[in-house]
């Protein structure tokens, strides 16, 4: 599956803790794992020079808040981006807030009005702004007079928004399916490098793989729907592209890209992935989000064996209903 493993580091929380108490910045940098996030985080750097960053999953974004939330603040900032707003954060805000820490927010992904206000008294700060991406926010609110800053986000956005209008972007996303990239494509970037002889060798070695990995995604596709052609497939990797791929392939409007566990990936033609999503408890943008088959042991084996399940049928059902 394409999810990240974890840093060892990552998985025990008294290493969590250890490196929030011995910071020595006076801003805590949490966000997504992504090319905007990395796009967010040099702009971060950029601005605020040496920080705290933390790259999480969506599912991994709430336990890094609520560690933050029961550690004293000191008066630091806690800067979060490209991460969407989930029941959970309220709690750990609020913990956040008593314990002294500044909290600010920047994000693109779709809010209600009710998750705005609720956010809105608690934090210091919080921009949403679906019109461009996290990086691109983070570079208008904290350097907006920066050319170099100005760059990264227009690469970046090209990529995060599926503009594909710069070459550049193309290669950097995928460079970042590996997390080991993220530190080094960051520090790049921080020097206005688009590309060295290190992110072309991954690119080709990613390519090669991904290519794999798709037409093996394409082998177990299974199709269904009426109003919409929903592909589910298994994903290898890359989910973005795969989906792109399937689309082409198969002439889908909907592809969904599985994790063994049930995790997926949504993209859509019609402005629906987010809405699908949140009724798997994810969530996302219009034509791309990511949610969750809660699956049974029964169900996981299912689709292991048979690449089938009962969540499929409901996924249809709730996509021709919006």
């Amino acid at each position: 599956m394409w999810w990240p493993k974890r840093r060892k580091d990552d998985r025990d929380d008294t290493a969590l803790l250890k490196k929030i108490d011995e910071r020595s910045s006076k801003v805590v940098h949490v966000t997504h794992n992504d090319l905007d996030a990395v796009g967010a985080d040099a702009v971060h750097r950029i601005c605020h020079g040496k920080i705290l960053t933390f790259y999480c999953s969506i599912g991994f974004f709430p336990r890094v808040l609520d560690i933050l939330g029961g550690t004293p603040g000191r008066g630091d900032t806690i800067s979060i981006s490209d991460l969407g707003f989930q029941k959970a954060n309220e709690r750990s805000l609020r913990k956040a807030k008593a314990a002294g820490w500044r909290i600010e927010w920047r994000d693109h992904h779709r809010w209600n009005e009710a998750e705005t206000s609720l956010v809105r008294e608690i934090i210091d700060h919080l921009t949403v702004n679906t019109h461009t991406c996290a990086c691109g926010i983070c570079r208008e609110e904290l350097l907006p007079d920066n050319p170099l800053a100005q760059e990264i986000a227009h690469v970046v956005c090209d990529y995060d928004l599926w503009h594909h209008k710069d070459p550049r972007s193309k290669v950097l996303g995928l460079v970042l399916q590996r997390q080991r990239n993220r530190d080094h494509v960051r520090d790049c970037l921080m020097q206005g490098i688009f590309s060295d002889p290190g992110i072309e060798a991954e690119y080709a070695s990613i390519t090669d793989e991904m290519n794999r990995a798709m037409r093996r995604s394409l082998n177990h596709t299974v199709l269904r729907g009426a109003r919409y052609k929903v592909a589910f497939a298994p994903g290898y990797g890359y989910p973005s592209e795969t989906a792109a791929f399937l689309r082409e392939e198969l002439g889908t409007a909907i592809e969904v890209i599985i994790s063994p566990s049930g995790r997926f990936s949504i993209r859509s033609v019609p402005p629906i992935s987010h809405l699908i999503a949140r009724e798997f408890g994810g969530g996302g943008h219009p034509n791309a989000a990511g949610g969750t088959f809660h699956f049974t042991l029964l169900e996981k084996l299912r689709y292991l064996i048979l690449r089938d399940s009962a969540d499929f049928n409901r996924f249809v059902a709730i996509s021709e209903e919006l």
